[in-house]
């Protein structure tokens, strides 16, 4: 997925950024399968008391993973607010379905970059 040679140093620097947040992620283990027990233990003070073991990559990965997330957010939420459909004008052989394109890149809706992001949200 590397661009041209010639990029902007920019879009390289956000690409490792990027990059180094999923390595960072995979190499972390989920605690998915444990919430469901560990939500089962939850004390009266409203918390769950547990001793575990983390790794290093657990460790990296924990103490950046809200402020990574609400960026993620704020950058999806965004990116919606770019990528939205609009009345493409025209005509049109059923009223009540126009033809709409993205106000932004102006492709047919829905354009790639929101197909990008429902696939990659509500997957």
């Amino acid at each position: 997925m590397r661009g041209d040679q010639g990029a902007d140093p920019r879009e390289a620097r956000l690409r490792d950024r990027l990059e180094a947040i999923r390595a960072r992620s995979e190499k972390s283990n989920s605690w998915r399968a444990s919430t469901q027990y560990l939500s089962r233990l939850i004390n009266k003070s409203g918390y769950v008391p547990i001793r575990t073991r983390l790794s290093r990559e657990d460790l990296a990965f924990l103490a950046g993973a809200r402020d990574e997330v609400l960026n993620f957010t704020e950058l999806g939420l965004r990116l919606l607010d770019l990528h939205r459909p609009q009345d493409a004008g025209g005509i049109t052989s059923d009223p009540r379905s126009p033809i709409r394109r993205c106000r932004a890149c102006m492709w047919r809706w829905p354009c790639p970059t929101f197909r990008a992001i429902d696939d990659a949200v509500l997957k």
